[in-house]
């Protein structure tokens, strides 16, 4: 029997399903885009002497999804990182509504600041 529509139940039924579905599509697109650079750069030889990081299109979202797009082995873990990045995100925001939903004042004040301050994190809109 499906518990009621709305009910602390359902909302942790759907809580979990989000988290799973945001852990699996991540894993899928770091796993694809593994594959996809190992298939393109698995027989080069690193240069461990010299370290040369990022490149510089992968730094911003714009640069990361275009490379993902293209169906690049590093724009695809880099998208799939971001996703990993924004399934908690997601569950918070979630629960936010969960409790609009049910009209919890108390925790409909507690989930938005808890919001804010992953979002301020996430966009570093906090001063250092």
């Amino acid at each position: 029997m499906a518990p009621p529509v709305g009910s602390d139940e359902e909302v942790e039924l759907r809580v979990g399903a989000l988290l799973t579905a945001g852990v699996l599509v991540a894993s899928v697109l770091v796993a694809t885009g593994g594959l996809v650079y190992l298939i393109q750069y698995g027989g080069t030889r690193p240069h461990h002497e010299t370290f040369t990081g990022e490149p510089g299109d992968l730094t911003s979202l714009r640069g990361i999804v275009k490379a993902a797009s293209q169906l690049r082995g590093r724009g695809l873990i880099q998208v799939g990182i971001l996703v990993l990045l924004a399934t908690p995100v997601a569950r918070v925001a979630f629960s936010l509504y969960s409790f609009i939903r049910q009209r919890d004042r108390t925790y409909v004040f507690m989930t938005a600041f808890v919001l804010v301050l992953l979002l301020g994190s996430l966009f570093q809109i906090w001063p250092s």
